[in-house]
């Protein structure tokens, strides 16, 4: 969780953390997807779907996490733009959003590669992000996909 400056998960933590996103899950009938590689069938990271609350309004994030040793592989794009695919053409979702912290890049260049706009700079659990959205009336197919 290095790019949220947070230490690893105990045990117990990361058993908090299934259960909340199982009940995510049941609740609203997306939630996140384990990234496997397909070449080793390695866990390689999560990206998917969080109902979140920013700023009073309830949005819908599309969101990832990536193991640091598969940063810059393309792997966060090809996954940020399935999920994206999937939100709109099988969820009809109207709007996605993902928050990308201040100053990352990478993050930023990956919401921008699936078609995502810089729509707002926001605080959320007292930590500053840029806010991404991109509309379903938008055509997810023109977004490039992967790298």
């Amino acid at each position: 969780m290095a790019s949220f400056d947070l230490a690893s998960f105990d045990r117990r933590q990361l058993e908090l953390w299934i259960q909340r996103n199982l009940t995510h899950q049941k609740n609203f009938g997306y939630g996140l997807f384990s990234v496997i590689l397909k070449t080793n069938s390695s866990l390689i990271g999560n990206c998917g779907l969080q109902r979140m609350e920013i700023g009073g309004v309830e949005v819908i994030e599309l969101g990832y996490e990536f193991r640091s040793d598969y940063w810059n592989k393309g792997y966060a794009t090809e996954a940020a733009a399935a999920v994206r695919d999937f939100a709109f053409l099988q969820l009809h979702l109207p709007r996605l959003t993902s928050l990308v912290r201040v100053g990352n890049l990478r993050a930023m260049r990956v919401s921008e590669k699936i078609g995502m706009s810089r729509t707002a700079d926001v605080t959320h659990n007292n930590r500053q992000y840029w806010q991404y959205s991109i509309d379903r009336k938008r055509e997810p197919s023109n977004a490039k996909r992967g790298t």
